[in-house]
């Protein structure tokens, strides 16, 4: 969980021709691009909106990011299959970094979480739990995270996490019940543990023993998909206040 990789930017423009023929062409191109403008204008606030995709990210650390997996097998990508399979139009982007904890999800939110997007899953905390942080800072940082998003009217599924054996049961009570506190105060979607059903089985567990395989990520879609289907009817809701 302690790999991250991060996209190369692109400039726009170039390659590109300096020039396309002149003042009368540059004219044509710029009346172009107007009409078009004009045209798109009156869908993006009509039914072309009210009717397309709900546009979801999945904001997470490596069990998102689907670490060890080719990306058409990551979380992100085999919900999406899933929620189509059942005829919901959705779009959700990866927003999964390895190695991410609480307090790194809320440093990189506002442009991880893009203008538009209309629901987030929230999936933050095993690193937190793995490196042994104090419950009281990742609470906080996922407090943020929560208030942020239900600022910007975005429908919220948390999913939770379990905290490492080793830490003791005071350490387990206090990081545990962040996920059903934050679910109870702010009225959001809680899956209790991400990986349920997944944890504990060698044969949905990568050599690692912490990441899933593709058939472990395919079990967490199995399971949370209920709760997904929930996100996209709020999101859904949201479309018509």
């Amino acid at each position: 969980m302690f790999r991250c990789s991060v996209m190369p930017a692109v400039e726009a423009g170039d390659g590109l021709p300096r020039s396309y023929g002149g003042w009368p062409a540059l004219v044509q191109v710029f009346a172009l691009v107007v009409a078009a403008l004009a045209l798109a204008v009156p869908l993006a606030g009509g039914a072309g909106a009210a009717d397309g995709p709900v546009r979801i990210v999945a904001l997470g650390d490596s069990l998102t990011a689907g670490l060890g997996l080719p990306a058409n097998a990551a979380f992100p990508a085999r919900l999406e299959q899933a929620l189509k399979a059942k005829g919901m139009a959705v779009e959700i982007s990866n927003a999964g970094v390895s190695g991410d904890t609480a307090v790194g999800g809320l440093a990189r939110l506002d442009w991880s979480v893009p203008e538009g997007t209309e629901a987030v899953i929230v999936e933050l905390g095993a690193n937190d739990t793995l490196r042994g942080i104090d419950p009281k800072v990742t609470r906080q940082a996922l407090e943020e995270i929560v208030r942020r998003l239900r600022g910007r009217g975005i429908a919220v599924l948390l999913a939770g996490m379990r905290a490492a054996p080793n830490l003791g049961p005071d350490y387990a009570r206090d990081f545990e019940a962040i996920y059903s506190d934050l679910a109870a105060r702010n009225d959001l979607l809680l899956y209790p543990f991400f990986l349920d059903g997944v944890a504990t089985d060698a044969k949905l567990n990568q050599h690692d023993g912490l990441h899933p395989t593709a058939a472990g990520v395919d079990a967490i879609v199995a399971r949370i998909l209920p709760k997904a289907e929930e996100l996209v009817a709020r999101a859904r809701e949201k479309r018509g206040m």
